[in-house]
């Protein structure tokens, strides 16, 4: 190992671990994928203890883990729906609805209130584990007044043997 200097290095404390619940969230960035027709938006938490919390991360270990997609197929329009009806009662003046406003690049910046909720998966090495997935957007005004429910967590189904 080469010789290192850890005199002025400051030692890393625990980084808060964000839970199920909901957050008042800002996109801050939207890419259309128009062959698969979805929007892949990234967001971070804009209001209270947890304000910054995935840009914090991001300058840490270099993830941007608030992340996820929603889907315009003609299938998934009724989730798309809510989507633009909670981003336009979070932000008075704007408007979101995929055809009068259609330019995604127009929801960075706009808040959103997202309930985060809790999903077991499976890692690469086979361990199981718990990650927060977004289950449902809302107007912040519900958000800000508990005026939502956070789901059970979603947990993986063993399989039968034999």
């Amino acid at each position: 190992m080469r010789k290192i200097n850890l005199t002025n290095v400051k030692e890393s404390g625990d980084f808060p671990k964000l839970t199920a619940g909901g957050y008042v969230c800002r996109y801050t960035n939207v890419v259309d994928k128009a062959d698969k027709e979805y929007l892949q938006m990234e967001f971070d938490i804009a209001e209270g203890e947890f304000k910054d919390h995935y840009k914090q991360l991001n300058e840490k270990f270099n993830f941007w883990g608030g992340k996820t997609i929603r889907s315009y197929k003609e299938t998934a329009l009724p989730m798309f729906k809510r989507m633009c009806t909670a981003v336009t009662k979070s932000n008075p003046g704007y408007l979101f609805d995929g055809n009068t406003n259609a330019d995604e690049k127009t929801l960075v910046g706009k808040l959103v209130g997202l309930v985060l909720a809790e999903e077991e998966y499976m890692s690469n090495s086979g361990e199981k584990k718990t990650r927060l997935y977004v289950h449902c957007e809302k107007p912040v005004d519900d958000i800000r007044s508990g005026n939502y429910k956070v789901p059970d967590k979603k947990e993986l189904q063993s399989k039968p043997s034999g």
